[in-house]
């Protein structure tokens, strides 16, 4: 690891088979704490390559505990790390979209550079993680949703998490979420926290089969916010959206605030599930579900996926799926 570091500390980059083998070794517990978070600093100090960020999903991939689903699943999930503190709109969206038909196997951790992250509120809210792979099968016969919490399917990550816990910013594991869900689904939606990230993703995406969108709020946000336009990009290409193309009004950032805490983020989780949500919360939410849904094949507008959206959130389809959800996850706690 010193050669490594001195290579990374004189602005030299990764190739591919280095970054993956770094990873390796590191996931292996080959390098102390002080090594490793040296590592993960170099890349809060510049850009991650496009080599460098394939050969670390590579290593995860290479690592995880794999799920294998008989039918085709989406995960619709963010980096992390835009520094907005949100309440949770991509959690609260993979339920949408599950209440409405499709499939979603999301892949999840604990805030990082947040105050609550879909782990945190799912677990406050009594859901038990779990790898088991026939419970989380039931689960999406059930609830056509199902919840793995990253921890549990990348063992390897343990020698990592207390490092990124006491960092308490963002790193390029951060980048690498959305990139390793275990699942491998089919159908991506994946919000990140910068325009060059999206590249990044998108060049990556456009080399497998997978039927993705990759966006990025100019403004800054992992998700659609609707406080300003955003960049998408797809297999067919790179698009520029606005809150119009959903029928929806301009939204303003104090209107998307999390709680402080974790039991705050719950309430905020629940009042919107539950068809409570303030007219901006509730937009923004049915605006990443309607990507997620275009991105899908399930609509063929934005503002068609909007009302399919709005629809299953305010009629209580959303939270029914969602009560599904946390009773399969009950019923099999020990």
């Amino acid at each position: 690891m010193k050669a490594l570091l001195y290579e990374l500390i004189d602005h030299q980059v990764l190739t591919k088979q280095s970054a993956e083998q770094a990873l390796l070794q590191i996931a292996q517990g080959s390098h102390n704490p002080s090594q490793v978070a040296a590592f993960m600093t170099v890349f809060m100090m510049r850009p991650v390559t496009v080599a460098e960020l394939e050969g670390f999903r590579d290593a995860m991939l290479a690592l995880c505990l794999r799920v294998h689903f008989d039918r085709p699943v989406m995960d619709v999930c963010g980096t992390g790390g835009d520094g907005r503190n949100t309440f949770n709109i991509s959690t609260l969206a993979s339920f949408v979209v599950a209440a409405a038909g499709q499939p979603v196997a999301k892949h999840g951790n604990y805030g990082v550079s947040s105050a609550c992250g879909s782990s945190n509120v799912l677990e406050y809210l009594g859901y038990r993680f779990t790898n088991d792979i026939d419970l989380l099968k039931r689960s999406l016969d059930v609830a056509n949703i199902c919840f793995m919490h990253a921890p549990l399917f990348h063992p390897a990550m343990k020698h990592v998490a207390p490092i990124r816990k006491e960092l308490g910013v963002k790193t390029f594991f951060n980048m690498l979420g959305p990139m390793v869900n275990p699942a491998l689904p089919s159908v991506q939606l994946v919000g990140v926290f910068s325009m060059e990230l999206a590249r990044q993703y998108a060049y990556l995406y456009q080399q497998t089969t997978k039927q993705f969108a990759v966006l990025h709020a100019l403004d800054g946000y992992d998700e659609i916010s609707l406080t300003g336009d955003f960049k998408y990009y797809t297999h067919t290409g790179e698009f520029l959206g606005t809150p119009s193309d959903f029928g929806f009004a301009a939204a303003q950032h104090d209107q998307l605030q999390g709680g402080d805490n974790v039991p705050d983020s719950a309430a905020v989780f629940l009042r919107v599930l539950r068809g409570e949500g303030s007219e901006a919360q509730n937009n923004a939410v049915c605006a990443n579900a309607a990507l997620a849904f275009t991105t899908a094949g399930k609509a063929a507008t934005l503002a068609e996926g909007a009302q399919v959206a709005a629809d299953t959130l305010l009629s209580g389809k959303a939270y029914v799926a969602f009560e599904k959800f946390m009773d399969v996850s009950k019923r099999h706690q020990p």
